[in-house]
């Protein structure tokens, strides 16, 4: 329980103190090269993300940043849990933005930081709002900035990899971007699998082989979306036979 109070209680107390930041950071030119910008302003999420998975006292691994190219691309993830989104800024060496409820605008600071990390916003309510979302990543992805998508759209809470939806292919081919898929094991032991209380998780992050711009652009999107699935799962079950070393 001590876990969980710690945890949450970082989660919102150290954003009143990245405030000063975050006003240096909306003054930054627009004009500059992206990926200068986004460097610069993914230093707080990462030392945010960074102090909520130690707060867990979780351990991490992370494989294949190799694989990592240049350029904005369209990462896309299995999703197992809430802290994912926290694993995956504290380890991956690149910023990126990511899909977001509506309803999170109206957090104070979280919002700000959100909108400068190149989040893009979706109302579930709306059935428009899908539409704008697909429209928004690939603005940001064209502008330079890097998005991460959970095709499954919702947690799978450990329970394996879900069906995945083909949003994230047409996105990457509408903005001309690689995709870089990311298999995640063990984020869902740290709460979904235990009433909503927070205890440590062995977690392990493999970046995968980029599927790179021609091979998104001349792949069915059908073909895209089962490839893609295939990679993630084939990866995470592996994963999962392969004993921890961290």
């Amino acid at each position: 329980m001590l876990k969980t109070i710690r945890t949450f209680s970082y989660l919102f107390g150290y954003l009143p103190f990245t405030i000063r930041k975050l006003s240096k950071v909306k003054k930054l030119s627009r004009q500059l090269d992206p990926n200068v910008r986004d460097f610069y302003v993914d230093e707080v999420p990462k030392v945010w993300a960074t102090g909520i998975m130690k707060r867990t006292k979780s351990s991490i691994s992370i494989t294949g940043t190799e694989h990592l190219p240049e350029g904005p691309v369209l990462f896309i993830s299995n999703h197992e849990g809430n802290f994912d989104i926290p694993v995956l800024i504290s380890t991956i060496p690149k910023p990126f933005g990511f899909i977001s409820k509506v309803e999170v605008k109206k957090l104070p600071i979280i919002n700000d930081w959100m909108e400068e990390m190149n989040c893009v916003f979706i109302d579930r309510s709306d059935r428009r709002s899908a539409m704008n979302v697909l429209r928004d990543s690939v603005e940001k992805l064209r502008g330079g900035h890097s998005i991460i998508i959970f095709p499954e759209g919702t947690r799978s809470k450990g329970t394996g990899i879900q069906e995945f939806k083909s949003g994230f292919a047409k996105i990457a081919q509408d903005a001309g971007v690689p995709v870089v898929p990311i298999a995640l094991y063990g984020t869902s032991e740290i709460m979904e699998k235990n009433n909503n209380r927070i205890r440590p998780a062995q977690i392990r992050v493999e970046i995968l082989p980029t599927i790179d711009v021609e091979t998104v652009q001349t792949m069915n999107r059908k073909k895209l979306v089962n490839h893609a699935e295939i990679l993630i799962g084939q990866a995470v079950d592996r994963i999962k036979k392969t004993p921890s070393r961290i």
